[in-house]
């Protein structure tokens, strides 16, 4: 894990979604959809309930 991939969980919690997180990032949008599973893949835990188009924070992600 490191500071971009926390910076950019952040970034999508704070925007809403990964869209506009990208887009106030200036990254391509599967960059950051990218980023954030390899944040999940190494904490061992999803962070994002991805139901449908919307992302809900899951209590790991909260915590």
């Amino acid at each position: 894990m490191d500071l971009r991939q926390v910076e950019y969980f952040v970034a999508v919690v704070d925007h809403g979604g990964v869209t506009k997180a990208a887009e106030a990032l200036f990254l391509a949008q599967p960059s950051l959809s990218q980023a954030v599973r390899q944040l999940e893949r190494e904490l061992g835990a999803e962070l994002f309930d991805r139901t449908g188009r919307h992302l809900v924070l899951t209590a790991a992600g909260r915590s």
